[in-house]
This record gives structure tokens, C-alpha cells and sequence, in this order.
């Protein structure tokens, strides 16, 4: 039994600096891989990356801050043509203002005419962004969503606009005190308007996004100098292989040069970490292909086998089984006497049956037919009332035995004799088989073509398959995929059978106990 692949040796990286240079690349892919993944996931994951808090519950008002992770955005966003929105970033500046107002506003006393034209201004601002949306053009309208329900829970109204004008209103701040407001604003609205951002579109009308320079210059130019020392050394170890081949070949690094579908580099990387030696992806291959079995061995080798069976129906049905007899005559079915592979078949095997074979089986024939000749003289040559005296049956015994190796003897050296004869190649000989076998076609085919044997025997096969059809197969549905891989997986893993990494099971010495040694027999 094989081990499995990953157990087994795996093919060395080239040594030096070649296997070194195929690390770094795999390490080099492996980072361009998850450069790839924050690429493709930065604007749905923009507000995290900004704000840096979890919301494990979205419907529950639970935060996990993950102030460990570092602001990347002012370093994402030139790339990506991002920018602060002028509607969203006018309308912070001037909470900014308002709440640098109220901060020396003792508590209860009611807002003065310079501080209340703040508050009317960031309701007008409030009732602007309510009607206007500007979160539609980052696709985040669902923001601004949230926005109005907390304004329309923080103020028990239906609508937001009525909502902003109360909780702005000097009335509410003077009854509430702005300590407390402001921390409302602070911590559920202005968060919600920072992630709104606004971006810039280049010459060919389409979002700007600079990724592709940083991808050309810092991976796919190694990723091309790797792919280019790989034909290099595949045309060193075959010389007659062309470079279109050999690019051919190396079809599965396509996807590091590809601007675009960039997620497929995926299995390049996952190649030349394996090659490396850096990860063994062999048993997560095999988990998974497996799985892949599971789902469709049983359908497949169900179709497979009906095809097969419905395939021998077809033959089994047919009314040309005479006509098909008769071509295996000499005549028909070579093209020239030197092809007649059936008569040169009998020529090889008849010497080799009757003159090797044949005189190692003289003690078995011996004593089975001592046996039978035996108990022929005791049930008619003596008398059933001699039958019971010992030296009358050790006489029987004896010339039973005589008898026997008599019989055997001649009938052996007539085969021997025979075999000899069969081994010298003979025209004539052969000309006699080849009639006989020709002969026997002939007379097999008219006797399916004269009786009812022919339909009776293709009945009785087509049952046979039939009933094949109805309990074989129904029996792998209800015994199952599983039952198959677990027998796999115990004859993969049984004690003995496995050998360390790295090293070959050394052929084996011992011989079968109590066999003996077949004698040699000179060549006839």
C-alpha cells in the first residue's frame, strides 16, 4: 500500500541560491496576495479601517474599539482618489464651531443669540444633508439610514427633520444641558458622517485607483523575473523544448502578471509555496478532494458501469453471433500465414502445459486416481463379506496404486511426448491445428444457428445483467461513499505499511513459511 503524497517524498526545490530565490518569491507572493485581499476589500471595509471599531451584534449597540490597529487611511486613500466630502466635511466644521460655542454654557441657563444662530445653522445643515444624500455617491446611503433612525429615536419623532430641529433647538439644550447632547453627537451621529468620502474620476471616466503602479513596480516586476528563471532552467533540463512550450507549460503563473482579476493569484501562490517547501498543502488538497469523491463517485461509477452493462446487453442481443464465429477462422480474420496469432499461441502454450506442467502434477494425479480405482474394485471386484479382512485390502491398496501410477506414468510420458512434438515448429502440424480450430468455429456457430440455444443463452446472460443492474448497483447506493474512504483511510494508515518521510521501504528479503521450493526440471 502507497502512503499518502504528503507522507512521501516531495520534490526538492533546485539547491543554492535557486532555493533560496524560490522562497523569497513564494514569501514575496504570499504579501502581494494579501496586499491583493485589503485592495479588493478597502472601500466595503473603509468605515472599520477609519474608525477601528467591532460590532460583533449590527443590531445591538455593542462597540469592541481595536485601537491597536494603525490609521491606514490617509496612506490608502491618495491611492484609491479618495477625499473628504465638502457637503459632509462642512457640515463637522461647523459642529466644531457649535460645540466649541456651547462648552461655556453653564448648565440650564439658556443659549445666547450668537450661540442659538450656530444651533439654527447646523439644523439647516442637518435638514440639507437629509434631503440632499450626499452618501449616495459612495454607495453608503445606508448610512445616512442610520443616521435618521438614531435622530428619530434620540427624539421619539417620525421624522428626521423635525427631530434635528428639537434636539437643536435652545429649549432642549437648556433642559438637558450640552454635556450630554454633545456626547450623543459625538459618539453616534459625526462618526457616521466621517465615512462619507467622495471620489475622484480619471481621463477614461472611471474611479481613480493608483494600485496597479505600486503592483508593477514592487511585485509583478519579480513575479516576471521569476517566471522568466523558470523557462530558463525548464529549457536547461530540456534542451529541445522551445520557449512557447515552455510558456505553455508555465500557463499557471498567468494570473501574477494579469491586471485585473488579480483574486486568481491565488493558485500560482499556493504552487510555489508547495514547491518551496514553505507549507505542505498536500493534506488540505486531499481533504478537499476527497470531498469532491464523496459527492460524485457513487453517480459516476453508476454510469459508467450502466454504460458497460448495457454495452455487453447490446452485444449479447445481437444475431450476428454466427457470423462473428466464422470470422475467427484463419482465412478471415489474418492477413498472412505468419499472423496466425491463436495457432502460434497453442504451439507456445500446449509444449509448456504438457511437458513442464503437466509431470509436477504426477503425485496429485496419482493419488486421485488410486482413490477412484480403488473404490471401483472394492464396490464390484470383492465380495461385500472379504470387504472386512485387512490383508485383502492392503492387496486392493497395492494394485490400486500399481495401477495408478501405471496409468499416470503413460499418460504423463505421452503428454511429455506429445508437448516435444508440439514445440518443433511444423507445417504440417500446423496446417492440421489450423484446420481443427477453424473447424471447430464452424461447427459452433451451426449449432447456434440450428437450434434454439442462441436466444435461450442471450435471455439468460441479459437476465443475469439485468438482475446485476438491480441489486449490485442499489447495493454501493445504500452502502455509501463513506463506508469507502474509511476502508481507504485504514489501509493507508495500517500498522506496517507506513515508511518515514524522506525515506523508501526497503524491498522485502523474507520468503513465504512453508512453501517449499519447486524442483528443477530440465528444459525439454
Amino acid at each position: 500500500m502507497s502512503l499518502p503524497r504528503w507522507q512521501s517524498n516531495s520534490t526538492a526545490s533546485p539547491g543554492g541560491w535557486g532555493q533560496g530565490w524560490d522562497r523569497f518569491v513564494a514569501v514575496w507572493a504570499s504579501l502581494n496576495l494579501i496586499w491583493v485581499a485589503f485592495d479588493i476589500t478597502y472601500l466595503p471595509l473603509r468605515t472599520f479601517w477609519l474608525q477601528r471599531n467591532l460590532y460583533p451584534i449590527p443590531s445591538v449597540p455593542l462597540v469592541v474599539p481595536l485601537t491597536v490597529i494603525p490609521d491606514l487611511t490617509p496612506l490608502v486613500d491618495p491611492i484609491k482618489g479618495i477625499e473628504p466630502h465638502r457637503e459632509t466635511q462642512a457640515y463637522i466644521e461647523q459642529f466644531r464651531r457649535l460645540d466649541a460655542a456651547l462648552l461655556a454654557l453653564p448648565a440650564g441657563q439658556r443659549p445666547q443669540a450668537a450661540q442659538v444662530a450656530l444651533l439654527n445653522r447646523q439644523v439647516q445643515l442637518t435638514v440639507q444633508m437629509v434631503d440632499s444624500n450626499p452618501f449616495q455617491a459612495s454607495g453608503a446611503t445606508g448610512t445616512l439610514e442610520k443616521i435618521k433612525n438614531r435622530l428619530r429615536q434620540r427624539a421619539d419623532l417620525d421624522s428626521a427633520r423635525q427631530a434635528s430641529g428639537l434636539l437643536l433647538s435652545p429649549d432642549w439644550i437648556q433642559a438637558r444641558g450640552w454635556n450630554s447632547e454633545r456626547r450623543f453627537w459625538n459618539d453616534q451621529i459625526l462618526p457616521l458622517v466621517a465615512t462619507n468620502y467622495w471620489r475622484s474620476i480619471d481621463e477614461n471616466g472611471r474611479p481613480t485607483d493608483h494600485f496597479w503602479r505600486i503592483d508593477l513596480l514592487l511585485f509583478q516586476s519579480v513575479f516576471g523575473l521569476d517566471i522568466l528563471l523558470r523557462l530558463i532552467r525548464m529549457r536547461r533540463r530540456l534542451p529541445g523544448l522551445s520557449w512557447g512550450d515552455a510558456l505553455l507549460r508555465r500557463w499557471s503563473d498567468l494570473p501574477l502578471l494579469l491586471p485585473f482579476w488579480r483574486w486568481l493569484r491565488l493558485m500560482p501562490v499556493l504552487e510555489r509555496l508547495q514547491t518551496s517547501g514553505l507549507v505542505n498543502f498536500e493534506p488540505l488538497r486531499a481533504v478537499v478532494s476527497r470531498g469532491v469523491v464523496a459527492l460524485l463517485a457513487v453517480e459516476l461509477f453508476e454510469v459508467l458501469s450502466l454504460q458497460i452493462l448495457d454495452g455487453t446487453q447490446g452485444l449479447i442481443r445481437s444475431r450476428r453471433w454466427p457470423q462473428r464465429l466464422r470470422a475467427l477462422r484463419s482465412h478471415q480474420s489474418v492477413a498472412s500465414r505468419d499472423e496466425r496469432a491463436l495457432v502460434e499461441l497453442v504451439r507456445i502454450w500446449a509444449p509448456l502445459l504438457l511437458s513442464r506442467v503437466a509431470p509436477r502434477l504426477a503425485p496429485e494425479l496419482q493419488g486421485l486416481l488410486g482413490y477412484s480405482l480403488r473404490q471401483s474394485l472394492d464396490r464390484t471386484v470383492v465380495p461385500p463379506p472379504l470387504r472386512q479382512l485387512q490383508p485383502l485390502l492392503q492387496v486392493e491398496s497395492g494394485i490400486s496404486r500399481q495401477l495408478a501410477g501405471g496409468m499416470v506414468e503413460s499418460l504423463l510420458e505421452l503428454a511429455r511426448s506429445t508437448g516435444n512434438r508440439l514445440g518443433r515448429r511444423d507445417d504440417v502440424q500446423l496446417d492440421l491445428l489450423q484446420r481443427f480450430i477453424d473447424r471447430f468455429w464452424d461447427e459452433l456457430a451451426a449449432a447456434l444457428e440450428s437450434g434454439s440455444a442462441l436466444e435461450r443463452s442471450q435471455e439468460l446472460l441479459c437476465a443475469l445483467i439485468d438482475g446485476a443492474k438491480g441489486t449490485y448497483l442499489s447495493q454501493i447506493n445504500r452502502a455509501g461513499i463513506e463506508a469507502l474512504i474509511q476502508e481507504l483511510d485504514q489501509l493507508i494508515t495500517a500498522p506496517g505499511q507506513q515508511t518515514a518521510p524522506g525515506q523508501q521501504a526497503a524491498p522485502s528479503q523474507s520468503k513465504p513459511l512453508n512453501r517449499p521450493e519447486p524442483p528443477a526440471t530440465p528444459a525439454p
